[in-house]
């Protein structure tokens, strides 16, 4: 399946400057002697990278404030892919992430780093990532929660495809069949000479209707995640996985 083509950037469109954008932060890293760049996950304009000037000193106002998971009123200006950052504000509202919780928070952040385009608006993800998180704070099971946002962080970058049909024959998949998922096409059933993984008919259905209750499912949706994540990641390892991984939690 193509890559949905990218949307055009908004900031670019409308003006030089953006003021209480809804964000939260997902990487930052040192700029110079006292800045940073800060890659943001925006709700109306994506990922996009800030220069926070002066962000390092020591009475810096954003200093404090530019955290990961914590919800932001996030103001900046320019026209350039690196913008600069003119404001941030927390919003509140949110539990911390804790032990396993913030592992996989971190986890979540890796994964839009690495498959979210810059400039490309995903309001629904956003709000995704938004109740992903407070589903981890709020000790709900972290293999089930990841899960249902890798599948849609999948659908909302255009190449997840619809787990209900296969695609060549558009024929509902049956809860009994046995498929494979070509991650550039959908669901197909399964050939002697697959070397994908096979999943049962009622685990695709079951991912689309968000029912992890099955151990099968959890078992087989687990699987398929790490494949279809490694075809679209390019082969790139993703190194919070590991870590759940060694701790037997993903």
């Amino acid at each position: 399946m193509a890559k949905r083509p990218r949307a055009p950037s908004r900031e670019r469109t409308i003006g030089t400057k953006v003021a209480g954008q809804p964000a939260f932060v997902l990487h930052s890293y040192p700029y110079k002697e006292t800045s940073l760049i800060v890659d943001m996950f925006t709700r109306d304009y994506g990922r996009v990278a800030l220069i926070a000037k002066g962000a390092k000193r020591p009475h810096s106002q954003l200093r404090g404030v530019l955290q990961t998971f914590q919800p932001l009123s996030s103001s900046w200006t320019g026209k350039s892919e690196l913008r600069t950052l003119t404001g941030a504000e927390w919003v509140g509202g949110m539990l911390p992430l804790e032990k396993t919780s913030l592992l996989c928070g971190f986890y979540l952040n890796e994964l839009l780093v690495k498959l979210l385009a810059r400039d490309d608006a995903h309001p629904k993800l956003f709000d995704h990532y938004v109740a992903t998180l407070n589903q981890l704070a709020h000790n709900e099971p972290p293999p089930i929660v990841l899960r249902k946002f890798e599948l849609a962080l999948l659908k909302e970058t255009g190449v997840g495809a619809d787990l209900r049909r296969c695609t060549a024959t558009r024929e509902a998949v049956r809860a009994e069949g046995v498929y494979v998922v070509d991650p550039e096409r959908g669901p197909r059933p399964e050939r002697a000479s697959d070397p994908w993984p096979r999943v049962i008919g009622k685990t695709l259905l079951d991912m689309e209707r968000e029912d992890y209750a099955d151990a099968a499912t959890q078992s087989q949706s687990k699987q398929l995640m790490r494949f279809l994540l490694a075809h679209h990641l390019g082969g790139a390892p993703l190194n919070t996985r590991q870590i759940l991984i060694d701790l037997s939690q993903l």
